[in-house]
C-alpha cells in the first residue's frame, strides 16, 4: 500500500512520474477531443472514434480516482477537496448518462502539472496566493456581499425609471439585473439601455460608481499578496537567523 501511495501521490520516483505523465497526457487528449467534437459536420467515423476515446479516458480516470481514494488518508478529505471534486465531476456524468457535459472542467486538473515538473518557484507562488486569499478573506466576502446588494438596488432603480417606457426590457427587477451586471462591470453590451431622462441620469450615477467598483478586488488581492510576501520574507529571515545560531 505504501508503494502504491508513493506512485499515486508523489512524482519523485520513476513510477510516480510515469503515472502522472499518463494522467496529464490523457487530460490533454480528452480536452482536445472535446474541443474537436464541437466542430460541425464531423464524419460518422470520426464521431465514433471520439466516442470510443471518451470511453477509454473515462475508464483511466475512474481507475485513477479509485486509486487516489484508496490511498488517501483520510479518504473524506480527498473526496471533498478541490481536486477530488474535479476528478469526480469529470467522470460522473458519463456513468449517470447526464445531459450536462462537464468534460471541460478537466482542464483544472492540469494544475497538477506544477507538482509533476517540480517547479518550486511556482509552488511557492501558489502558496503565497493561498496565503493572500486567507489574509483578504473577510474583505473579499464583505465586497461580494456589498456587490450583491448594489446589483439588486441597481436593478430596482432601473426598473423604477424604465418599466413604463420599456415594459418588455425592464418589466421586472429580474429583467433589470442583467442591465445592472453589464453596467456595474463596465461591459456595456448595449443590448438593453435606458431611454428616459431619469433612467439615463441613474445610469450615469451607476457608471461613476462602477468605475471604482471594478478596481476593488484587484486592490484587495494586490495588498494581500504584498502582505503575504512580507510574511514569507520575515519567516525566511527568522529561519536563516536560527540556522546561524
Amino acid at each position: 500500500m505504501n508503494r502504491l501511495k508513493m506512485i499515486v501521490e508523489q512524482s519523485g520516483t520513476p513510477a510516480g512520474r510515469a503515472f502522472d505523465l499518463l494522467i496529464q497526457s490523457m487530460v490533454v487528449v480528452s480536452i482536445i477531443a472535446y474541443s474537436i467534437e464541437t466542430l460541425p459536420n464531423l464524419s460518422p467515423s470520426l464521431s465514433l472514434f471520439f466516442e470510443w476515446l471518451e470511453v477509454v479516458t473515462v475508464v483511466i480516470f475512474t481507475i485513477e480516482y479509485g486509486l487516489r481514494l484508496l490511498v488517501a488518508e483520510p479518504k473524506r478529505q480527498y473526496a471533498l477537496s478541490f481536486f477530488g471534486l474535479i476528478d469526480l465531476l469529470a467522470i460522473l456524468p458519463f456513468y449517470m448518462n447526464l445531459e450536462v457535459d462537464l468534460r471541460s472542467i478537466r482542464a483544472f486538473r492540469l494544475i497538477r502539472i506544477v507538482r509533476l515538473l517540480k517547479l518550486a518557484r511556482y509552488n511557492s507562488a501558489i502558496r503565497r496566493f493561498q496565503l493572500a486569499l486567507s489574509i483578504a478573506k473577510e474583505e473579499i466576502i464583505l465586497f461580494l456581499g456589498v456587490t450583491c446588494i448594489l446589483l439588486y438596488l441597481s436593478a430596482i432603480g432601473i426598473h423604477y425609471f424604465e418599466s413604463e417606457a420599456q415594459p418588455e426590457t425592464f418589466g421586472s427587477v429580474f429583467h433589470g439585473l442583467w442591465w445592472a451586471v453589464a453596467t456595474l462591470t463596465t461591459v456595456g453590451y448595449g443590448d438593453v439601455y435606458p431611454i428616459t431622462v431619469g433612467g439615463k441620469i441613474f445610469t450615469f450615477v451607476m457608471l461613476m460608481v462602477s468605475l471604482g467598483f471594478v478596481s476593488v478586488p484587484a486592490g484587495l488581492v494586490a495588498s494581500a499578496l504584498a502582505k503575504a510576501r512580507q510574511i514569507e520574507d520575515r519567516e525566511s529571515h527568522q529561519f536563516s537567523e536560527e540556522g546561524k545560531a
